[in-house]
């Protein structure tokens, strides 16, 4: 195995502990399926509005971005090896 190979390893690991540790962080969404077809609670709220300033929205910001890095690291590491 080469050296290269190995740190990708390392870091992607510690990219899916990342990820998983902020994936349970989140709060549990109770609107269920409903809030996919538009039927949850459609009031413009101030904090809907201002979402990303949250934590709950800087939570979900981080595990899309953590999710992409995952996906590039996954397909780094099969072409490496």
């Amino acid at each position: 195995m080469s050296i290269l190979y190995i740190i990708l390893n390392i870091l992607f690991i510690a990219v899916c502990v990342g990820v998983t540790v902020v994936i349970l962080l989140q709060k549990k969404s109770s609107q269920g399926l409903g809030s996919i077809a538009g039927m949850g609670n459609t009031a413009d709220r101030y904090a809907d509005k201002n979402k990303g300033r949250t934590n709950e929205g800087r939570l979900e910001r981080y595990s899309r971005i953590g999710g992409a890095i995952m996906f590039i690291f996954s397909l780094v590491l099969c072409l490496v090896r």
